[in-house]
């Protein structure tokens, strides 16, 4: 019973892994792999869910009566694809981020900002 359950139980921990790292961690780097992580349950879900026991590739051959569908495994490699584009996206972003303020920690971006903004508001104020 509990064999059969083995990638179900592999994608909730990687989803509780993957979120935790996502709300507990400042750094964005460390909240991009959390967000990778995460991704990767979701694959691993949809790949479990569309595999049939005893199904074989859709191949017409003598004696095969059971096929599997390879749709959602076609829309997993375009999602792997998107995913990989998305977080280069996100990791030249991180360094942009970096290039401005120095800084990759969110508490430290934050509070850059809102200094700015006070000092922004204390010049509008005087002029």
């Amino acid at each position: 019973m509990l064999i059969g359950l083995f990638n179900d139980w592999i994608v909730v921990v990687l989803m509780m892994i993957g979120l935790y790292i996502v709300i507990a961690h400042g750094n964005l780097i460390k909240k991009l792999i959390g967000l990778t992580i995460f991704q990767t349950s979701v694959f691993i879900f949809y790949i479990s869910m569309a595999k049939i026991d005893g199904g074989t590739a859709p191949i017409l051959a003598d004696g095969i009566t059971q096929y599997s569908n390879p749709l959602p495994h076609v829309l997993i490699l375009t999602a792997i694809v998107v995913g990989i584009a998305t977080t280069a996206l996100g990791l030249s972003l991180v360094v942009r981020i970096k290039e401005s303020y120095n800084s990759i920690e969110e508490e430290e971006i934050q509070q850059q900002d809102n200094d700015e903004q006070l000092s922004t508001n204390k010049a509008e104020e005087n002029a």
